[in-house]
């Protein structure tokens, strides 16, 4: 019964709008491919099909041969039915041995019977009693040699075996002007349908089978958490590209990260984009409407599932916001193994949380401020001091629980930036002692079962998640996308100074009439 709950919650659901969407977003590759196998099939058709002609002749079955001179006898029903009955009982005798050697004979070919027989092709005309006879071959000359052989022989033979019928030549062969085959434009197209079909079956499968996040719909699929707020790639040149934050090494099998160490973070109060910042503002204020009672200190985590997906980065500006509301903030590192935050905020790694738990530093020692904008503004940090050989110990400690209440009563708000939940099991230590959880996702680089596994660890200790930020989007990625802030800057910014340049410019050219241009005043 537990194997069986746990297949259902690791079966992923692909909904069709996702491959609606891929199919769409690569459409351009399908047909270049589809377009590309068309000219493939035109290529090996035309270089290695040989051109085959056809000439036909065509007879009519009479079972009767009652005339007298120019004037022939009516004709019932009946004999119409069993002309055409005489049909295939024509056609095994045109296909015996004896009918194609003297076939061969009349038109002195070199080949034999079935050879001969291999080339020739005969059937009633839409079920009258009208047959025709085709002959197939690579030379459209030989091709009617061959029918109009057919035409002298096979009346002949008929008359001596069958009597009182006969079968009248209709229509002689001629020489055929044009191949009957192969047929370029029906190859092409069937190549062209047949790109297009398994170009599209492998974005359908490559998408069923990728389980990586590419849309809020998947995050809510997976995790049933709110998304809080969508950061978007801010400023990339082009999209899904993430280098210039930072994060980090390149996560192995994802094709949408990029290895690019030297660009330096965007961080809140320096040149981050507008719909960044919005985003991170809109995110603090959901965390206010996120708790009801009345405490004053509030201790969030924020954690991810795997590494790289900008949890740290996510930390700072959450910090930086909160600041901004005169409020008390500290920021810790709490990944010991692989701390980042004294790098990205040019702050000293020691003293750290390692030492004071240690019994090396006091507090006083630890708290470092940072001021990201040289302004009034500002909030502390505790980095993560020197890498333990036991990490986990001390998070989990005595010392660590009464080290945060202690905090409790000196901040507002206390941020941990905790390790990733889905790779170690710090955070897990830490979590319980916290009022929330804030998981980092970041678009096209998060597994969709690694969230979930995520998401299960924290429920199993009772961890209060608070919802999801998802980090780092390409426009179209979250529910407004890039575009949404990108309209509401244009509406409401440019709008805004173009209302105040057009005062400013009425005010002007009043005042310069009420002047007269002279400087004086009417």
């Amino acid at each position: 019964m537990n194997e069986q709950a746990t297949k259902k919650e690791n079966n992923v659901q692909i909904g069709l709008s996702r491959i609606f969407n891929a199919l769409w977003y690569r459409l351009w590759l399908i047909v270049l491919v589809a377009v590309l196998c068309a000219g493939l099939t035109f290529g090996v058709v035309f270089s290695f099909v040989t051109p085959l002609y056809q000439a036909s002749a065509m007879f009519y079955v009479n079972n009767s041969d009652v005339s007298v001179g120019d004037t022939v006898l009516n004709i019932t029903a009946g004999d119409i039915t069993a002309a055409k009955d005489l049909v295939e009982s024509y056609i095994v005798i045109l296909k015996t041995r004896t009918s194609l050697n003297e076939v061969i004979d009349y038109a002195g070919l070199d080949m034999s019977y079935g050879e001969l027989e291999d080339m020739i092709s005969a059937a009633a005309v839409q079920s009258t009693e009208i047959f025709e006879v085709v002959v197939t071959s690579p030379d459209p000359k030989e091709a009617e040699n061959i029918a109009n052989a057919i035409s002298y022989i096979l009346p002949k033979r008929i008359d001596s075996i069958i009597e009182g019928t006969s079968a009248r030549i209709v229509d002689s062969a001629i020489e055929p002007s044009r191949p009957s085959s192969p047929n370029y434009i029906n190859s092409t197209l069937m190549g062209f349908l047949v790109g297009l079909a398994l170009s599209a079956a492998v974005v359908i499968l490559q998408e069923v089978f990728d389980v990586t996040i590419r849309s809020e719909e998947d995050l809510e699929q997976v995790c049933h958490h709110p998304v809080l707020a969508s950061v978007p790639d801010m400023g990339a040149p082009s999209k899904g590209s993430y280098y210039y934050y930072g994060y980090g090494s390149k996560r192995r099998g994802s094709k949408y990260a990029t290895t690019n160490h030297s660009a330096a973070p965007v961080l809140m109060g320096g040149n981050i984009s507008f719909a960044a910042s919005e985003a991170y503002k809109l995110l603090r204020t959901k965390l206010q409407f996120s708790f009801t009672d009345e405490k004053r200190s509030r201790v969030i985590g924020l954690s991810s599932a795997l590494s790289g997906e900008g949890k740290s980065l996510s930390a700072v500006n959450l910090a930086y916001t909160l600041s901004q509301l005169d409020k008390k903030v500290l920021l810790i590192d709490c990944d010991m193994r692989r701390p980042t935050l004294a790098e990205k905020l040019a702050i000293n790694k020691m003293p750290g949380l390692s030492g004071y738990l240690t019994g090396q530093h006091n507090l006083e020692d630890m708290v470092q401020c940072c001021n990201l904008k040289n302004d009034e503004q500002a909030f502390d940090v505790i980095a993560a001091g020197q890498n333990p050989p036991n990490p986990i110990e001390l998070l989990s400690s005595e010392k660590m629980t009464k080290f945060l209440i202690l905090l409790r009563e000196k901040y507002d708000y206390i941020i941990l930036d905790l390790p990733p939940v889905g790779e170690v099991s710090d955070a897990m230590a830490v979590a319980k002692e916290t009022d929330g959880m804030l998981l980092v996702v970041r678009q096209n680089y998060c597994d969709r079962l690694v969230l979930k596994d995520a998401v299960r660890q924290f429920d199993f200790i009772n961890t209060r998640i608070l919802g999801v930020v998802y980090n780092c989007t390409v426009e179209g990625g979250g529910r407004y996308g890039k575009g949404y802030y990108k309209k509401y800057y244009r509406r409401y910014y440019r709008g805004y100074y173009r209302r105040s340049y057009r005062r400013y410019e009425g005010a002007y050219a009043a005042r310069k009439n009420a002047d007269n241009g002279t400087g004086e005043r009417k």
